[in-house]
């Protein structure tokens, strides 16, 4: 888009107060809850008055055509040019939206995102065509509130879509490089880097073959993970064309050559569950000269699976979707698949033997989770330079959202059950011995380790293995000095 008509619009969003905060308090909890769901009739109902925030709301959210005199009140002369360059339609005495264009709220302010139209609005066709860009999601806000989000010179936006997580990138890295194999979602990235006064450098490409010999700091990606036969129409925002999961196979095998050494790469991602083969051993099959720490957060079994795709595709109710279904789980029961695995793949580039963590974690966790992950691979980085005699010469530290659980029969002179519990991040829970919690309350970095160790075995008449000890500093119950 011309650089003018981007910041006259820009304008007139301002103008119109077209922010998160202010369209919520405008459709009100109900109708934003029924929007959620697809449904527009409340959210039409609350928006009859006719101001320019209305007109936007009905023109983008609720994908109604407006009236072309308020059209052009709302986007003052902007109305022709955006029908021009594929943003508005145009009919006699009506404009209705050909993009979705809505506001995003970050922690950082409000951005806008323009995105293809969201399919199945009331009840209508949920098919897309195989460009579909795909707007915010689920996936995509997972993935920006678990991104590590410290200050890095290059970081690359692998598979951008529509640019939400390149959007993010902007506002802590110096250079944002973004690809992606469809040319329509590099045509709206660019649309929504310019609409929100940042700078990305936009690239055409499948995987990593257009930063070939390039590294970085971080890598993120949302890559189209979904789990098939890749033998239907392709959807690119969610079908890789590779059967499976050989996209994240692919991804998590090629991002250590992408990386800078103590880089970064964090991928959302879905894997198979074979009857024959753990998940974790499948998994760390695909890994070398990383770092890893990979959560598995939910498991769907193979119908839930195939039907939420199906659907997702807009062809529950077609007339070969049983067909489809069933070779679909056919195609299943021949890999020896049992279920899907979803969830988070952190890799940290290192050049040391590399410490590998892979667990299942469906509880709830305090988000984001960006500072977790950079303080997950800081206390690997801390322990593995640590030998225990070192270990015992440092002066640890409880962390500060520690709390103790005690649990037990009324009046009972000792508890039953001891739990120390975290109040963020991972929100982990871990069950103690009456010597380990004693330890972890003297943990207040005045004493070095050994001397605790020492004095609590005295007093308590339990000794606390070292090996606990360096369990405790992994999962972030006790910090190490920062020269630790």
């Amino acid at each position: 888009m011309d650089e003018g008509l981007v910041d006259l619009l820009r304008e007139a969003l301002l103008a119109a107060g077209y922010e998160y905060d202010a369209v919520v308090a405008l459709l009100g909890g109900e109708a934003h809850a029924a929007l959620s769901r697809n449904e527009t009739t409340p959210g039409l109902r609350a928006t009859s008055g006719g101001s320019a925030l209305e007109t936007l709301v009905r023109l983008w959210l609720l994908q109604a055509p407006v009236t072309a005199e308020a059209a052009e009140r709302a986007l003052p002369g902007l109305v022709a040019p955006l029908c021009a360059e594929g943003i508005l339609r145009r009919s006699v005495g009506e404009v209705a939206a050909s993009v979705d264009l809505r506001p995003y709220a970050t922690d950082t302010g409000n951005l806008w995102i323009a995105s293809d139209l969201t399919p199945g609005m009331d009840g209508g066709s949920g098919r897309v065509g195989t460009d579909h860009v795909l707007g915010i999601s689920s996936a995509s806000t997972s993935l920006a509130l678990l991104t590590v989000r410290e200050p890095i010179g290059r970081a690359l936006d692998l598979g951008t879509g529509c640019g939400v997580q390149a959007l993010h990138l902007a506002d802590h890295v110096g250079q944002v490089v973004a690809t992606d194999v469809n040319r329509r979602a590099l045509w709206l990235a660019g649309v929504n880097a310019a609409l929100n006064g940042v700078t990305v450098e936009l690239r055409e490409g499948n995987f990593f073959e257009p930063v070939a010999g390039e590294q970085f700091d971080l890598i993120v990606s949302n890559p189209p993970f979904v789990i098939s036969p890749a033998t239907e129409e392709r959807l690119v925002y969610r079908d890789s064309g590779l059967p499976g999961d050989r996209v994240v196979e692919h991804v998590v095998r090629t991002a250590p050559q992408r990386l800078v050494d103590g880089g970064t790469c964090q991928v959302l991602a879905n894997w198979m569950i074979l009857r024959d083969r753990p998940w974790e051993e499948r998994l760390a099959g695909w890994l070398h000269d990383c770092d890893a720490w990979i959560v598995q957060r939910e498991v769907a079994d193979l119908p839930s699976y195939v039907e939420l795709w199906l659907k997702d595709a807009g062809l529950h109710g077609a007339s070969d979707y049983r067909e489809r279904y069933d070779t679909w789980l056919s195609w299943f029961e021949e890999q020896g698949a049992e279920a899907v695995g979803f969830g988070w793949i952190n890799l940290r580039r290192t050049a040391e033997p590399p410490a590998i963590r892979l667990e299942e974690w469906p509880w709830q966790v305090a988000q984001p989770l960006g500072d977790e992950v950079a303080a997950h691979f800081a206390r690997t980085e801390q322990l593995r330079r640590l030998d225990d005699r070192a270990l015992l010469a440092v002066r640890l530290l409880v962390r500060d959202d520690v709390v103790q659980e005690t649990h037990g029969q009324p009046g009972a002179e000792d508890p039953a059950e001891i739990v120390l519990r975290q109040q963020v991040g991972m929100r982990r829970g871990r069950q103690v011995d009456s010597a380990t919690a004693a330890l972890v309350g003297a943990c207040d970095g005045e004493l070095a380790l050994g001397s605790l160790l020492a004095a609590v075995e005295q007093l308590v008449g339990q000794a606390v293995p070292l090996a606990t000890v360096r369990e405790l500093v992994a999962d972030g119950y006790l910090t190490l000095p920062p020269n630790g």
